[in-house]
This record gives C-alpha cells, sequence and structure tokens, in this order.
C-alpha cells in the first residue's frame, strides 16, 4: 500500500508468532495440532505472583507510574544482579519495559544511525535483525552453527568487527538453540571484544535461570568487568517465572544509555503496566524453590526430545544446555518427499509438510538465519511431547 512506510517494508511479521496463530487456526478448525511453536512455559504463574497483583488493584496502585519502572521494582532488580550476577547497578542504570522485546528495542532506537552495524550470531531469536532494521540499522549475521554446537567462536567474531559496528548481540541460553556458553567461552569471546573499544555490548539473559546438568550462567559484564561500562545486560520474568503475558522486562547498563532508552518509551508506551510492575517485584523478591522445580521439569522434557528426535531418520539433535528449545538439523531430510507427495526442497517445506500431514507445528530454521533445521519449544507436556516426536518420526520414516 503506497502510504506505508519505507521503514515497514524492511521487515516482515515473526515467523513463530505466525506459526503459533496457524497452529491455533487449525485447532480452532477441528484439527488434532501439537503446537511447538511458541516460547512460553506451560506452567501457571506462582500463586504468591498472582495475590501480589492482586493486592497492588485492591490498593489502587491503578494509576501511572514512573516511565520506566516504579522505585521499589528497580531496588529488587539491582538486588538481584548483585545477588545472582555479582553486578552493582544503582536504581538509575536501570529500565523496565513492556516485556525484555521492548527494552531491546528501546535501545537500538536510542543508539543506532544509518549504517550502524549490529553483529547477531545465527541462528538468533527471530526479532534481533527486523529491530535493528527498524532502528536504521544494519544487521550482521555470523553463522554460528552446528560444527561449533551453535556457538559464535572468537575468530568469526574478530572478523565480523568493523569500524561501523556499534553493537554485538549476545544470548545464552540461546533461543532458538539452547546453546549456553561455558564461563571460559564467554571470556574468549570478551576478551576479542576488550580490543575494539568501539563496541557495545547487548547481553539478552532472558533464559538464565532455565540451565541444566552442570552448566554455570554467566553474563559478559559478570565474566569481563572491563566490559561493564559498554554493556546493555537484559532480562525480564517471562521465561523463569511463567509470566509470558504480563509483560515485564528489564536491563541494566550506564546511566546515560538507561536515560536515553527512557526517553523512547515515554514517546512511546509510557509505562509498563502497573500491576504487573507489582507482580514483578513479588517475582525477585518472593520465594524462588520452584525455579529448580520447573527446571528439572524442562530438563526432563528435553532429554525425552533430543533423544526421540535422534532417534528419527534424517535428523540429528544436539544437546542443549539450557532455555526450552532444540534445534535439529535436517540435512538428512532435504530433497526428499513425504509420504504426502509434498517434496521437502528446504526447511520451510518441511515444517509446511509437517504441519499439513501430522498436526505437528515447528518453526522452520531460515526464520532464524540457519538452516536446514527447525526449531522445537518443549515447554508443554510430557505427552504432548511424545506424541509430537513420534508423529515427526512417522513423518520422517515416510520420506522417500
Amino acid at each position: 500500500m503506497a502510504f506505508l512506510s519505507d521503514t515497514l517494508a524492511r521487515v516482515k511479521p515473526s515467523a513463530t508468532i505466525a506459526v503459533t496463530n496457524k497452529a491455533r487456526e487449525l485447532a480452532a478448525a477441528g484439527r488434532d495440532i501439537i503446537g511447538l511453536g511458541a516460547g512460553e512455559p506451560d506452567f501457571d504463574t506462582p500463586q504468591n505472583i498472582k495475590d501480589a497483583a492482586k493486592r497492588a488493584i485492591d490498593a489502587g496502585k491503578t494509576k501511572y507510574t514512573a516511565v520506566d519502572g516504579i522505585p521499589e521494582l528497580k531496588a529488587a532488580i539491582c538486588a538481584k544482579f548483585a545477588r545472582e550476577n555479582g553486578l552493582a547497578y544503582t536504581p538509575a542504570q536501570i529500565t523496565v519495559g513492556t516485556g525484555g522485546k521492548q527494552t531491546l528495542y528501546n535501545a537500538f532506537m536510542a543508539t543506532l544511525n544509518a549504517g550502524d552495524e549490529v553483529i547477531i550470531p545465527a541462528p538468533y531469536w527471530v526479532s534481533y535483525p527486523d529491530m535493528v532494521l527498524l532502528a536504521g540499522g544494519t544487521p550482521v549475521p555470523v553463522v554460528a552453527g552446528i560444527d561449533t554446537s551453535f556457538k559464535l567462536t572468537p575468530a568469526r567474531l574478530e572478523a565480523a568487527i568493523t569500524p561501523k559496528t556499534k553493537w554485538f548481540v549476545f544470548n545464552s541460553p540461546s533461543n532458538p538453540t539452547g546453546a549456553g556458553y561455558s564461563r571460559a567461552e564467554v571470556k574468549a569471546l570478551t576478551d576479542v571484544l576488550m580490543r575494539h573499544p568501539h563496541v557495545w555490548i547487548m547481553s539478552d539473559d532472558m533464559y538464565e535461570h532455565l540451565v541444566f546438568d552442570d552448566f554455570e550462567f554467566t553474563s559478559p559484564a559478570q565474566v569481563e568487568p572491563g566490559l561493564y561500562d559498554r554493556t546493555l545486560t537484559c532480562n525480564g520474568v517471562s521465561k523463569a517465572y511463567a509470566m509470558t503475558g504480563w509483560r515485564i522486562g528489564y536491563a541494566a547498563g550506564p546511566v546515560a544509555l538507561i536515560r536515553a532508552m527512557g526517553t523512547v518509551q515515554s514517546q512511546s508506551t509510557s509505562n509498563p503496566c502497573s500491576i504487573a510492575q507489582y507482580a514483578a517485584l513479588e517475582a525477585l523478591t518472593g520465594p524462588q524453590d520452584f525455579l529448580a522445580t520447573n527446571r528439572a521439569t524442562f530438563q526432563r522434557r528435553r532429554d525425552l526430545v533430543v533423544a526421540m528426535l535422534n532417534a528419527a531418520p534424517g535428523i540429528t539433535c544436539p544437546v542443549p544446555e539450557g532455555a526450552f528449545y532444540v534445534y535439529p538439523d535436517i540435512s538428512g531430510c532435504i530433497g526428499k518427499t513425504s509420504a504426502g507427495g509434498a517434496v521437502i526442497a528446504d526447511d520451510e517445506a518441511f515444517a509446511t509438510a509437517l504441519l499439513e500431514e501430522t498436526g505437528v507445528a515447528v518453526v522452520f530454521g531460515a526464520a532464524f538465519g540457519l538452516s536446514p533445521n527447525f526449531r522445537v519449544s518443549y515447554a508443554t507436556s510430557d505427552a504432548a511431547l511424545h506424541k509430537a516426536c513420534t508423529r515427526i518420526q512417522t513423518f520422517c520414516t515416510g520420506l522417500r
């Protein structure tokens, strides 16, 4: 349409949301659909958090708040960073947004000029490149494939940095792969970044508490204090606290950057929902014991899915360190034809045929910048996962 902006033409709708919506439409039409597309825990928000929200409503906490977060929540976020990450921040260094996505978007809008480059390891969360494009920057995907366990190597990072590089986006554990960087692997990357003082670091720590086995989570500014003054450490309550719909994300960084992000927010949404902020306050300050229980459930599901997908012909599924995703390689399926007659030319064709012929909804790898793969979110019941993986096995066995 002629009246739409040129900026909009540079971006595309979220593929993960599109898959989820398609699965809902098919289910509403009576199809037996198992949706493995949404990155959303199936657990309910803990009761103490819901109770805190109810108390806030009853107490009349229903007015506008400070644009980028109530003081009590900012103080709790500072305490969280000190307690869990060994990072010292003041409330002036904290911003609270409507979900983690808004804090990332605000940072790009506040800092990017035309020609500025943002290094993004691929596969990546689908929104990173499009947010950079909306802000006028240039995304620079750098492949971190199955050969390096979906982790960016220091050499590839070094090679991607140019005088135009403004940000390096770091996500561990990763969406879509679940790959987590060890302390030594983080240090190797931060050693590169220390040699390039013009590059800022955006660390997306949203899956911090969803780590498995003996993996130890670390964040770049924690591992390399020399990067503290040019790192934006981002997090939120959506995944670990099963609060996706509450829409509260937060970030910590240099005061000047946080103020600039606040300016962007003041002219877009203003404050996040007041009730959701009080719920997030309870999430960060209340009991944390359920985190370990949920983590154990996710680890069991991970092991189930990895084992069953690796038993499917043509699929190779690495074992992720965290989050609630797997990102299997389907090189052995490409070029074949499904039992229903679909030619599997690429991973999008694989995902389309899988949905149409078996009712299993996954997100194709091209949406995340690396093919031929697909992403499974195992944030659903064991029974649904077993049923879905059995269907995937049958689908792959039928390829000719």
